[in-house]
């Protein structure tokens, strides 16, 4: 997968420090002159780097005086506008299995997915965030057709207790014949179930987000089903509409 632009790995770069507490919320941030210097960078990247954080809200610029930490700063933020948006979760993400690829009956799930019997393959995992990676803020189960499921049959990504960089949708892209196109989406807030609280290590039902995406494929067909649990402590969510043309 090609590298990201210097300016998203320097914006991400300065995400995970004031994530980590390097930088408080109210700390000023290096200048951009001593950005420049440190990474090597041209002086374009490091302001590209800075625009993106404050349209973010991790950080904000007193004229004079510098640019400063947010205290959104410590959450995960995500600005979703595409699938190649979902799929990119790999680049500052860690995926950590709890639960690996398996068979079982599931009505409900069955049901969105379109399929014809009860059956679904499942797999259910945390992502992490932050500095090393190591900060969770998502609890996600996804639900696979048996002939979609069986693309995974052999990834060690999709184990017990495996941990890596991927997205279901980045593992399964290479080898599906008509490639995901759309993902219906779904926000609700819901309360954490005792699964979801202790891979989070939050208190049972604490107050999530809930986040329902359902991906199909250039002809219409479901090919995941994914229902993600976020701990708003942890997590922004972020979405730019735009008008008609």
């Amino acid at each position: 997968m090609k590298p990201p632009p210097a300016y998203r790995q320097l914006r991400q770069r300065l995400i995970e420090d004031i994530a980590a507490g390097v930088y408080a919320d109210g700390a000023r941030l290096p200048t951009e002159s001593e950005l420049v210097a440190r990474y090597g960078l041209s002086r374009q990247t490091v302001r590209r780097a800075f625009l993106d954080l404050v349209a973010d809200g991790v950080v904000y610029r007193v004229p004079g005086r510098g640019t400063f930490a947010s205290d959104a700063g410590r959450h995960y933020l995500r600005q979703f506008g595409s699938i190649d948006d979902l799929m990119s979760l790999s680049e500052d993400t860690t995926m950590d299995v709890a639960e690996g690829l398996h068979r079982r009956v599931d009505v409900d799930s069955a049901s969105r997915l379109q399929l014809a019997d009860d059956a679904v393959y499942t797999v259910a995992f945390r992502r992490l965030h932050g500095s090393d990676h190591g900060v969770p803020f998502v609890h996600t189960r996804v639900y696979l057709p048996e002939p979609v499921a069986r693309l995974l049959s052999d990834a060690p990504e999709v184990h017990d207790g495996a941990t890596s960089t991927s997205t279901i949708i980045g593992l399964l892209e290479p080898h599906l014949t008509d490639p995901i196109a759309e993902a219906a989406q779904w926000i609700t807030v819901a309360s954490a179930d005792s699964e979801v609280a202790s891979a989070l290590t939050c208190p049972p039902e604490h107050p999530m987000l809930r986040v329902d995406r359902l991906y199909s494929d250039t002809v219409g067909r479901p090919v995941e089903l994914a229902v993600s649990h976020f701990l708003p402590e942890q997590y922004s969510y972020r979405v730019t509409l735009r008008r008609s043309p």
